[in-house]
């Protein structure tokens, strides 16, 4: 897991902040910082309302237009990733976790994950961030997002050239589209807004990630987000359970619905 600064905290989520920003972290560091990939089970409780703050859930955009986000707009559940392209942790994460839990969760419909650049290391974290945003006004985000975590690339860095191979790489069919939204205010807006809502939650490491409006720090073990996953399911199954209309019962000698009558 990788940190930054501690950041300030905004008021109105400073309870839920708190926990992502330390309690969350203190909880679910990897065992070893210096054991790659190794770490610790992050404990999600039987209640699928432990822990959960209905502040973040709130910080699910949901918007179907979006093209840093994978899955159905309407899921029930809402996976929410702040990660920076150069963090190691992260791209493990990418390559050992995503990958299962889209075809677990999101091909069924039952996941959605959205992306937030939350770039920490200086420069190339900044303009790899905007180039991921670029790649995906071409359709190319998730794409670029395999060809930034492959294995290796981090350690190749992340300057100009480095850049343009990767968006070729992940197939992003406009070259100089690409290279002009990468530099372009849009983009910088669009980085700096994830950013910013990344530092308003207290995060202060990479990846950190917020499940239906619970936190998880670190690259955990993949049983942490299917555990963190399908309580979040099971709640908003039960929620809207518990909203759906109540359906009288026919009275005597009314057709049920579904079923025929004889005239």
């Amino acid at each position: 897991m990788s940190r930054s600064k501690p950041i300030v905290v905004v008021s109105g989520v400073a309870a839920a902040a708190v926990l992502l920003g330390v309690v969350s972290y203190t909880a679910t560091k990897p065992a070893s910082p210096g054991a790659a990939g190794s770490s610790s089970v992050a404990e999600v409780s039987a209640d699928p309302s432990a822990g959960v703050y209905a502040e973040l859930e709130a910080y699910a955009r949901r918007d179907a237009s979006d093209k840093l986000a994978l899955g159905r707009a309407d899921a029930p559940v809402v996976l929410i990733e702040y990660a920076d392209f150069k963090c190691g942790y992260c791209g493990k994460f990418a390559r050992d976790t995503e990958p299962v839990l889209v075809r677990k969760y999101v091909d069924d419909g039952t996941l959605r994950i959205e992306w937030r650049n939350f770039p920490i290391f200086g420069e190339e974290s900044e303009a790899v961030a905007r180039a991921s945003w670029a790649a995906g006004q071409q359709g190319r985000f998730w794409e670029f997002h395999k060809a930034a975590y492959a294995e290796g690339a981090k350690e190749k860095g992340f300057g100009k050239d480095r850049i343009a191979a990767l968006a070729k790489e992940a197939g992003v069919p406009d070259a100089a589209r690409f290279a002009k939204d990468s530099e372009g205010a849009a983009a910088r807006a669009a980085v700096s807004a994830d950013q910013e809502q990344g530092y308003s939650l207290g995060a202060t490491s990479t990846p950190s990630f917020l499940i239906n409006g619970r936190p998880i720090a670190g690259a955990q073990p993949l049983e942490t987000f299917t555990e963190t996953i399908e309580a979040a399911a099971e709640a908003a199954e039960a929620a809207g359970a518990s909203k759906a209309p109540k359906t009288a019962a026919p009275a005597d000698g009314a057709t049920k619905p579904g079923s025929d009558s004889a005239r």
